[in-house]
């Protein structure tokens, strides 16, 4: 028996062991900063991302983030959510729910100190978890998307269902969520399904026929083969990364003139067709210019970041739109590339992510080193030398230099061969100021000379150059300009006697011959200079009123072998090739700032670039993988660094991309935003899985990636929308059915035309322009016209069409594509009645009708039966059931009755008198506006 000794001995432990317990719960900084805290007391873990995150995004970000940090207090970043903020105290203490302000503002009963202010106050479900997660240690956790893809085992599920490993993530989900998947689709809707997919094109009539009568196995695997070989399959996926690029044939703003860069749309579809490995397509991109020995193609790829916009209005500042052009390429860069809304990081720390204002500006620091600027010639440009006599002229430049450069020392045959081509770097106006009555004035197109103003660029970098090139037009002849150093009677450097160059035209108003200036390239010799001067361009020797206006000036190297027979004569060809290139094919491109030309990178304060503030060097957000020293600091740098294995969106956000053009949503739904408020993966498992496939396993091969998606039953099941998915999976987010989507705009318009046998099969070139209304272009400050295109270009493909900014072409428009100002990382499709009177009305639409109703008509021997069933048939490549063919019959009797009734409507319909012709006409418009026709099912 326990005496009563023992008992208190026994009583006064437990109280000891108590107070110890007690003692342990309460606030014992360790370390680390956190508590040690007994499990069992803290109830179920709380994980951030999933439970707190979205509160905060919610209910805290806006007064507490990267934008607002009222108080001091930020739970953008753990070490600013766990500092001491302007009370002195800290918000949150890991493992002490007393010391934790958070908590008790967040309790607060006063509504004056109730956090969030002015807002319901948070749940008791709210706050138990807040309380839990501090007592639990407050462990912060990156966003999923900023963390690397992890291996993921593949779910280990049987069904006769299952054709490869996406099905078995994509059944397993079903089964969590109570779903069955539907059965594989018919053959009619699976080819005509995967033809537009891959080749944006109806599946050929023979194909359907081979497919149906295909009894193999392997049927539907070389059906893929086949399309993923097509030329059209170049086509079809260059569109759709058009719209990323931002692709058009103008330049956009007020003026919006024509812009020639045709050459990147065909270098998109080479790319795609020769299945170029994504690393380099974007590689190649971004940096072509900086790859070693870079190819015309190479320089033609960078065209991408030359679809940003220019302002050729007069006044404008050129410096302010270049730096626009920047802001949109690294916009761009991360929303197609990352998935990230780094546009918001402009003005202020991103509002709901961890990325800081500077790192907006570590980004714009790659991009801001390239020669182009804000001007109407669109420099730098890829002169593309196409004539025997160009070619053979640039063949003996090289080969000059080349033989020359045995015996000397100096620039080799790249350099001029660049000069030529390239001709960079070019001091354009906007580095110059005409200094009228001493104050100095920015050029904007162009800056001039004359006797009353000077110009003068700053801090020139020599590198002992011993000649000048320009590009000038003087009004008369007489005097000189002399180019001196550092004032404008400083060391003559060089010395040009100004003469005019004229044409002569005819004035149809006098009806006679005028002589006026042109701009002409010119270069004189200087004495080779060292070190950074500023260049004055003073005007000397004459009484005239001469002004000499100027486009650009080159400091560049002579040729070599100025001793030796011929010179002369090369020299003067090679200033023969500049005087010729307003007649060339050029393409704007790309072209790094020689290191002493470099410009540095400042923050612009809020966002604009009038306030410039710190100095910052390239780089990235710290919460993605790390920039480091295995990397140049330039865009071929920071395109490597992408496709680091360490980078955690680059293949998530490609795979996440082209899943959305098969299933027509993405694994991600928010394309541009893998961000904290962006959507979160329906399938994370499956995204990270095909994320590491298409790096590691398929090297970056788009084809395969694709073949992988669409070989999956997942993909092959019909879209068959079953009564039970209205209530649990209305769109589809658990993939129980096939996709069912309507078509893209140019798509419908390109089935049109080929269904009647009016599509052109003709690939690359220049943009055409098929038939538009009258008076859609409204073209001010120029003379530009749409001028419909003749022969087989007005029956192009959709793609090929001229993208022009302030007008697209209407019937596309209507379809949802976009004006391609800015990048569009996904089109929102609507569904609206315009679109059916554009199906209905529209030149191309009608035409295209009238050809299929012609190609009908061949088939003379034919019942109206047997036509109505053979029009259907081409038009969606499949049979027809006896109730379509009934409607169509009674459309076909009913428009036959009306063009009885009113012969003349025969005429005006399709301009001839055919009331045959007319009447399947109308039908074929009709079928041409069926849902089945319009849809991809």
């Amino acid at each position: 028996m326990l005496t009563q000794k023992k008992i208190m001995v026994c009583a006064f432990s437990g109280v000891l062991l108590l107070a110890l317990l007690i003692w342990i719960l309460r606030i014992v900084p360790l370390e680390n900063k956190h508590r040690v805290i007994p499990a069992i007391l803290l109830g179920e873990a709380v994980d951030y991302n999933q439970d707190i995150r979205p509160i905060v995004n919610n209910k805290c970000i806006a007064c507490h983030g990267g934008v607002k940090k009222s108080g001091g207090f930020s739970l953008l970043f753990e070490e600013e959510a766990l500092a001491v903020n302007e009370s002195g105290e800290r918000a949150i203490v890991p493992g002490n729910t007393r010391k934790s302000e958070l908590l008790r503002r967040i309790k607060h009963h006063d509504p004056e100190f109730r956090m969030p202010l002015e807002s319901d106050p948070l749940s008791g479900e709210e706050i138990e978890l807040f309380t839990r997660w501090i007592n639990q240690g407050a462990k912060w956790d990156d966003h999923w998307a900023y963390k690397p893809p992890k291996q993921q085992e593949i779910p280990d599920i049987q069904s006769p269902w299952i054709i490869n490993e996406i099905d078995r993530f994509v059944l397993d989900k079903m089964g969590q969520k109570g779903l069955q998947p539907n059965p594989l689709s018919d053959r009619y809707s699976l080819i005509r399904r995967l033809s537009f997919d891959l080749t944006g094109l109806p599946p050929e009539l023979e194909k359907v026929q081979e497919f149906l009568s295909d009894t193999s196995e392997n049927a539907y695997e070389k059906l893929v083969d086949h399309y993923l070989a097509s030329p059209a399959y170049g086509e079809r996926w260059a569109a759709m990364w058009m719209d990323l690029a931002r692709y058009a044939d103008s330049k956009g703003y007020e003026a919006d003139r024509p812009r020639n860069i045709w050459k990147y749309r065909d270098w998109l579809i080479h790319a795609f067709n020769d299945n170029m490995p994504f690393d380099r397509f974007v590689t190649e991109q971004l940096a072509g210019d900086l790859m070693p020995d870079p190819t015309d193609e190479q320089y033609i790829a960078t065209a991408f970041h030359r679809n940003t916009m220019n302002n050729d209005e007069g006044g404008t500042d050129n410096e302010e739109f270049r730096t626009a052009a920047i802001l949109d390429r690294v916009n761009t860069t991360w929303t197609i590339l990352q998935g990230t809304t780094m546009e918001c990081v402009q003005c202020h720390s991103h509002p709901y992510d961890p990325i800081r204002h500077e790192d907006y500006y570590r980004s714009l620091a790659f991009f801001n080193q390239t020669a182009d600027a804000d001007i109407p010639s669109e420099a730098p440009v890829l002169i593309n030398f196409e004539s025997e006599e160009d070619i053979e002229r640039l063949t003996k430049i090289q080969s000059w230099v080349s033989d020359s450069m045995a015996a000397e020392q100096g620039p080799g045959e790249q350099y001029f061969t660049d000069l030529i081509r390239l001709g960079e770097p070019k001091l354009h106006p906007h580095y110059f100021e005409q200094i009228d009555k001493g104050i100095p004035i920015k050029g904007t197109a162009t800056f001039k000379v004359d006797p009353l103003i000077p110009s003068r660029t700053r801090a020139l970098p020599f590198a002992g150059e011993d000649r000048l090139m320009f590009k000038v037009r003087a009004s008369d002849s007489g005097g000189n300009i002399s180019f001196r150093l550092d004032s404008i009677n400083g060391r003559e450097v060089g010395n040009w006697e100004v003469r005019s160059k004229t044409k002569t035209r005819f004035n149809e108003e006098t009806k006679k011959d005028e002589s006026y200036a042109i701009m002409e390239v010119l270069s004189i010799p200087i004495t080779p200079t060292e070190g950074k001067h500023d260049l004055y361009l003073v005007y000397e020797g004459s009484e005239e009123e001469i002004t000499c206006t100027f486009e650009w000036v080159l400091l560049h190297h002579s040729l070599p072998g100025n001793e030796k027979p011929g010179y002369k004569e090369v020299e003067r060809t090679f200033y023969e090739l500049y005087n010729t290139e307003a007649d060339k094919e050029t393409t704007p491109v790309m072209v790094s700032l020689p290191e002493r030309y470099q410009r540095e990178t400042r923050l612009f304060e809020r966002g604009s670039w009038m306030v410039p503030g710190d100095r910052v060097s390239a780089g990235v957000p710290e919460i993605w993988n790390a920039f480091d020293d295995q990397y140049p600091a330039d865009r071929l740098g920071f395109s490597r660094w992408l496709f680091s294995p360490a980078n955690p969106l680059t293949a998530r956000v490609m795979v996440n991309r082209l899943w959305e053009q098969l299933f027509g949503r993405g694994l991600v739904p928010s394309l541009e935003d893998f961000g904290s408020q962006g959507s979160a993966p329906t399938h994370p498992e499956l995204l990270d899985w095909l994320a590491l496939r298409f790096m590691e396993d398929m090297n970056w091969d788009i084809k395969r990636l694709l073949k992988e998606l669409v070989m999956s039953a997942s993909y092959r099941q019909s879209s068959h929308f079953r009564e039970e998915l209205v209530q649990i999976d209305p769109l589809n987010e658990w993939l129980a059915r096939g996709p069912r989507l309507r078509l893209t705009a140019e798509q419908i318009r390109d089935q049109a035309l080929a269904v009647s046998g009016l599509l052109s099969e003709k690939m690359y070139g220049p943009s055409v322009m098929p038939d538009q209304p009258e008076g859609i272009w409204q073209v001010v400050y120029s003379g530009e016209k749409w001028q419909t295109s003749k022969g087989e270009d007005k029956y192009r493909r959709a793609m090929y069409t001229f993208w022009r900014r302030t007008s697209p072409y209407p019937s596309i428009i209507a379809f949802d594509a976009p004006s391609r100002e800015f990048c569009l990382p996904e089109r929102i499709p609507t569904n609206t009645p315009l679109q059916a009177l554009v199906t209905l009305n529209d030149p191309v639409y009608l035409e295209a009708s009238l050809a299929l109703a012609r190609r009908v008509l061949k088939e003379t021997s034919w019942n109206e039966e047997q036509r109505l069933s053979l029009m259907y048939s081409l038009a969606v490549r499949r049979g027809v059931s006896q109730e379509k063919l009934a409607d169509l019959k009674s459309l076909y009797e009913q428009t036959k009755i009306y063009f009885e009734n009113q012969p003349q409507a025969v005429c005006q319909l399709i301009g001839e008198e055919d009331e045959s012709l007319a009447t399947y006409t109308v039908v074929a418009n009709a079928v041409m506006n069926l849902d089945e026709f319009l849809m991809k099912s």
